[in-house]
């Protein structure tokens, strides 16, 4: 198999406010907001943290809502197919579909669920192999 933790996803307000408390905490961030809508840096141990904008998450979730989907633990796939499979086999588990498997427009087959206590999990793989 080649699922492997991979990321975890914050959806901020503020990047300067949300990246003051990580330099705190050892992640190396720029004191200066990104200009774009996505940001992320990956630690020491490999895992990548990743923040973007509400309004970023709203251009493909209009249904989102701050402090309803929280930080999500994010799954890399071996390929666009293991991303449905894997999806399809974490619905009969029990998870909730949130986003049903979608190529999206930064390149990657894309899924998301809440896992049976409501914590997000997102699936992703590279379109292009």
């Amino acid at each position: 198999m080649t699922i492997r933790f991979s990321a975890i996803g914050l959806v901020v307000e503020d990047f300067g406010r949300s990246f003051e408390c990580y330099r705190k905490l050892g992640l190396d961030l720029p004191t200066e907001a990104p200009g774009a809508p996505h940001f992320e840096v990956t630690a020491a141990d490999g895992v990548c943290l990743m923040w973007d904008t509400i309004d970023s998450v709203k251009s493909f979730d209009p249904g989102f809502e701050p402090g309803t989907g929280g930080p999500s633990l994010a799954f890399e796939c071996g390929s666009p197919s293991e991303v449905d499979e894997t999806y399809a086999s974490l619905v009969a588990a029990g998870c909730t579909s949130a986003m049903k498997p979608w190529d999206a427009a930064w390149g990657q087959r894309y899924a998301s669920l809440l896992d049976p206590d409501g914590h997000g999990i997102d699936l992703f793989a590279a379109l292009s192999q």
